[in-house]
């Protein structure tokens, strides 16, 4: 086995497969994922470590907000105030009802996530919280009528 360990631009076979089983099922034991590399358990406890340490890979709960009675979901782009670009995007991040957050370019600054239990609530976030920031110029909203693929890599 090579001594390098999680070098991110070329992960070598063994790193990949923790990272893809790990993707699959954050819960797989490391004994089991040992087993099927033919490794010791300790080899990847270490390799899992240092993958955890260098940034590239984080084991995670990932819930389903239909679930959790969040019925509502969409994705907002939202159009700023050139120079307070950064400082919007910071503030609307902050709000509970956004999952997810990008700076694009394009015809939007910004592309927002967000779940809500229900139209109204969408509505008190887009009227009461999205355009109460400061340099929120315009936002156009796509509702989410059905999701055919979601995966997290």
């Amino acid at each position: 086995m090579p001594k390098r360990i999680a070098n991110l631009e070329n992960p070598d076979p063994i790193d990949e497969a923790i990272i893809e089983t790990l993707r699959k099922d954050g819960r797989t034991p490391f004994l089991q994922l040992a087993q099927q590399l033919g490794v010791s358990p300790g080899m990847i406890r270490h390799r899992y470590q240092k993958l955890q340490e260098a940034g590239a890979l984080k084991v995670v709960a990932v819930t389903n907000p239909l679930r959790l009675g969040l019925k509502t979901m969409a994705l907002i782009g939202v159009r700023t105030d050139g120079t307070r670009m950064l400082e919007v995007a910071q503030k609307i991040s902050a709000l509970e009802e956004v999952i997810y957050l990008v700076v694009v370019s394009g015809r939007y600054d910004l592309l927002v996530e967000v779940f809500c239990r229900d139209h109204e609530e969408l509505l008190r976030f887009i009227s009461e919280k999205l355009y109460a920031i400061e340099g929120v110029r315009e936002s156009e909203t796509f509702m989410y009528l059905k999701i055919f693929k979601e995966i997290y890599v």
